[in-house]
């Protein structure tokens, strides 16, 4: 099998999931954009978690041209990405009890602000206590993750439960237990996995969603330009001016 069929193999699996997620979640995404222009409108604040691979669809919407300036990343220490040595501390990390709650008690996060957790499986200490203990704040938290696990995994947070059982909003990834698309008789495990190409269509059509219900409203959407196109500076400093109250990746 030539390595260009593999390829187009891996471009139709996620492609076929980007049309899943199109059609089958459309209802959850138009909610989430609709709260968080409620958000946006009310003045609160919008913030975005992710451990390991899934921090990337996180990160993905702070900070980004054409991205809403109010999005800020919560990070956690050593779960951000794979930089931290060894990499497999974050994965541990994501099993500690009382991580998010500590993240949670010294983060500026308060009530009427939106918090987007990723998390592919759902099925962590981390992402569930961190969804739990912060709706018990009054913040609204909408969960990405892949509702698939729930059903096929057992939880690792002493509840029982998983992430989509403590969100306003859940948003199914529909990533197949274990992520990998392909698989292939002269290689031993699964390949090609495609849970950030989905979640960050997700998260960049929840965005769009938001933006364009506030420009319904007769709301200028606090957009960002890429400061690599001219005025893109200037027109990213008057944003960031106008909103830096609720800006929290410039301090």
């Amino acid at each position: 099998m030539s390595e260009g069929k593999l390829a187009g193999q891996f471009f139709d699996a996620a492609i076929d999931l980007l049309q899943r997620v199109r059609d089958e979640e459309a209802d959850s995404i138009a909610a989430a954009g609709t709260l968080i222009a409620d958000t946006v409108a009310d003045g609160g604040r919008l913030f975005a978690f992710g451990a390991g691979h899934s921090s990337l669809a996180a990160q993905d919407v702070v900070y980004r041209a054409g991205g809403l300036a109010l999005m800020n990343l919560l990070a956690v220490p050593g779960v951000v990405g794979v930089d931290v040595m060894p990499a497999t501390l974050g994965s541990a990390l994501e099993r500690v009890d009382g991580l998010a709650s500590a993240v949670l008690d010294t983060s500026p996060l308060r009530a009427g602000d939106v918090l987007v957790i990723i998390s592919l499986s759902g099925r962590n200490a981390l992402p569930v206590e961190m969804a739990m203990n912060a709706r018990a704040l009054g913040v609204r938290v909408i969960g990405v993750t892949s509702v698939a696990y729930a059903t096929e995994t057992r939880s690792r947070h002493v509840s029982g439960t998983y992430l989509k059982d403590h969100c306003d909003i859940v948003l199914d990834s529909k990533i197949a237990l274990g992520d990998a698309t392909l698989t292939l008789d002269t290689i031993q495990a699964p390949f090609a996995p495609a849970s950030t190409v989905v979640t960050s269509a997700l998260l960049q059509a929840v965005m769009a969603t938001a933006a364009g219900t506030l420009a319904e409203r007769g709301i200028e959407p606090p957009l960002l330009r890429s400061g690599n196109v001219d005025g893109g500076h200037e027109w990213n400093g008057r944003v960031m001016e106008e909103y830096g109250d609720r800006i929290f990746y410039r301090r």
